[in-house]
């Protein structure tokens, strides 16, 4: 499966992290609906992260899916069988990044943080570095917030070796996730190809994550 525009973006990304500007911000003017790049990126909401910027990618290249984590939720898989079946897409970017606050806390911390448990207010205002204050009401959505696995960090965290083996872990759930759905395909004459980074936010570049491989435990 050709990965043309993967390889172009990611040529461009070694370009980013030295210095050099590689997106343009000005409006192109009138433009197809469909991605020029024929690619989808699906990427953490965090602030440090400008995807386009990050990528080279000029308005009209590529949709781009945001969520916090940049996780493979049902919305994201949503998005992504609309811009490969409609939309003609047929490169699947996915990028996690270091430092990211989805380590510092699990669904059921988070979930008892905001229903009003003491402690669990307690251990999120340490993880976050400010006052967690509660809702004091259960709810049923959102029904997963889809924390990383693996033993919590603070807020923020320096980035170790630890740190990109739990991120390593989402990105291969996420790369399993896209490529085993069965209205996504990954092989035949309409084929997507799937690949996932993990971006350095003090760097400004891109790593690559094997697949197959670990996708941890919740020890």
């Amino acid at each position: 499966m050709a990965n043309v525009n993967t390889d172009t973006l990611l040529e461009n990304n070694k370009r980013y992290a030295s210095g050099e500007q590689v997106h343009n911000p000005v409006h192109p003017g009138e433009q197809p609906i469909n991605p020029a790049k024929h690619v989808a990126v699906v990427a953490c909401m965090d602030a440090r992260l400008d995807v386009e910027d990050l990528l080279g990618l000029e308005t009209g290249d590529a949709h781009i899916i945001r969520n916090a984590g940049g996780v493979i939720t049902d919305d994201a898989i949503r998005c992504l069988i609309i811009s490969h079946h409609l939309l003609n897409t047929n490169e699947i970017i996915l990028i996690h990044h270091t430092r990211c606050g989805m380590l510092a806390f699990t669904d059921d911390l988070l979930k008892a943080g905001l229903e009003g448990d003491p402690a669990a207010e307690e251990l999120l205002g340490q993880a976050t570095g400010r006052k967690f204050t509660s809702c004091n009401h259960s709810s049923s959505t959102p029904a997963q917030f889809h924390a990383f696995r693996g033993p919590l960090e603070a807020l923020d965290a320096p980035c170790n070796e630890q740190q990109t083996e739990r991120l390593s872990w989402d990105v291969r759930r996420s790369i399993s996730r896209v490529m085993n759905h069965p209205w996504i395909p990954t092989e035949g004459p309409d084929a997507s190809t799937v690949r996932g980074f993990i971006y350095d936010v003090d760097t400004g570049k891109l790593e690559e994550v094997s697949y197959p491989g670990p996708m941890g435990t919740f020890g």
